[in-house]
């Protein structure tokens, strides 16, 4: 239902011929045993987004604040009110006017996405910063499974590329894994072999990486003919092309990355979070139908999924009003930042560290040196945010 939805919303998925009349194309990819996934070429998740942009810009009661960057949900606990504690509101930062605007609303939605920016290298943009998490915790909420960080087996591998991820589906349609002498690794690993799921391909990966000291696995799939290479993969194709690999003729340089943040928010059936208030949809919210591994292609599903559910709870739940005016952000004594070196040493610091001691392989040593490290920088962020204005940074 919540695919023929989509395509009413104007969603163009991927189309074959088939004894003279076309039907969807279904994808295969990492840990499937059969074609199963919809697909819009290799683009689809910019496809969903266009659709539904479109979607939302034909409302008129919808108002998109672009640039805008929430700071913190708004509590009656934090408030000081003598009442079940319960979600009532946002601030919100101004990216343009760098102020902060207070928003009062009876349910608000985070939809904020992972944390994938919290690790060196990922295959998320740079919003993805685990900003929806950390406000729900602090405003109450309960956070469940934040250590299941799935890791995306390729990612391309460029000095100059910047979080490209080389698809699962070219896997999928044939492509095999080799280290940089050709030697296929993944035989004897897994019965999919280099189709197996993404934990089982990155370990793999990694693993093949520290043995023989490479800074990167290949993806080859240069058996393929060209013209069904450019047609099943434009961007692919063209965005590696662009970074002088031709991969119909030679193989993909790739790398794990962080992708998927598995864990977050924990909602029930409705993306109800048990914060009176408050939901949670897509990757922020943990509904634990991922388990620690995500299936590929899971993700768009549970979040279509779950944002019906969650925009009908509301209406058979029609909400407490809440105060129209709510208090105004306080920013106290704080100055504007002097020395913005600091908040990058200290995002570079961070990254470093979770991809060196909380990556791909962990150990009980590694993950004790990362609490240290983290404890000394919570210190150093929590002076800084006292004493100067809010940044998007």
């Amino acid at each position: 239902a919540r695919i023929e939805e989509l395509i009413q919303l104007g969603m163009k998925f991927s189309e074959r011929e088939s004894h003279g009349h076309l039907e969807l194309d279904l994808g295969r990819e990492g840990g499937h045993s059969n074609r199963r996934i919809l697909h819009a070429k290799d683009v689809t998740g910019r496809e969903i987004e266009r659709a539904l942009l479109a979607a939302i810009a034909a409302h008129e009661n919808i108002t998109v604040l672009e640039n805008h960057l929430a700071i913190d949900l708004i509590t009656t606990a934090k408030l000081d009110q003598a009442q079940a504690n319960r979600c009532v509101g946002v601030y919100v930062l101004d990216n343009q006017t760098g102020e902060v605007e207070t928003f009062s609303a009876p349910r608000i939605t985070l939809a904020t996405g992972g944390c994938g920016k919290v690790y060196l290298y990922t295959s998320n943009p740079d919003i993805a910063t685990g900003d929806g998490v950390a406000m729900a915790y602090r405003a109450g909420a309960t956070i469940a499974n934040m250590e299941f960080i799935q890791f995306h087996p390729t990612c391309l591998y460029h000095s100059e590329a910047k979080s490209f991820l080389i698809s699962e589906a070219v896997r999928g349609e044939g492509g095999v894994l080799a280290n940089l002498r050709g030697k296929r690794f993944m035989e004897g690993v897994h019965p999919l072999k280099s189709l197996a799921p993404r934990d089982v391909v990155a370990r793999a990966i990694d693993r093949e990486m520290k043995r023989s000291g490479d800074d990167h696995a290949l993806v080859d799939i240069t058996h393929k003919p060209a013209r069904f290479l450019m047609d099943r993969f434009p961007n692919i194709y063209k965005t590696c092309l662009s970074y002088g690999v031709d991969i119909t003729k030679e193989p993909i340089p790739v790398v794990p990355a962080a992708h998927y943040q598995c864990g977050g928010v924990r909602v029930g059936r409705h993306g109800e979070t048990n914060l009176a208030g408050l939901y949670a949809i897509g990757e922020v919210a943990c509904t634990g139908l991922h388990g620690a591994n995500r299936l590929a292609s899971n993700s768009l599903l549970e979040a279509l999924v779950y944002a019906r559910r969650a925009a009908e709870h509301v209406l058979q739940h029609p909400p407490e009003p809440v105060a129209a005016e709510l208090p105004k952000w306080q920013a106290g004594s704080a100055t504007d930042p002097d020395e913005m070196v600091v908040v990058s040493h200290n995002w570079e610091e961070l990254r470093r560290l979770m991809w060196d001691y909380v990556g791909v392989v962990r150990s009980e040593k590694r993950l004790k040196r990362a609490l240290t490290r983290v404890r000394n920088l919570q210190e150093e962020i929590q002076a800084y945010y006292w004493d100067f204005t809010v940044t998007s940074d």
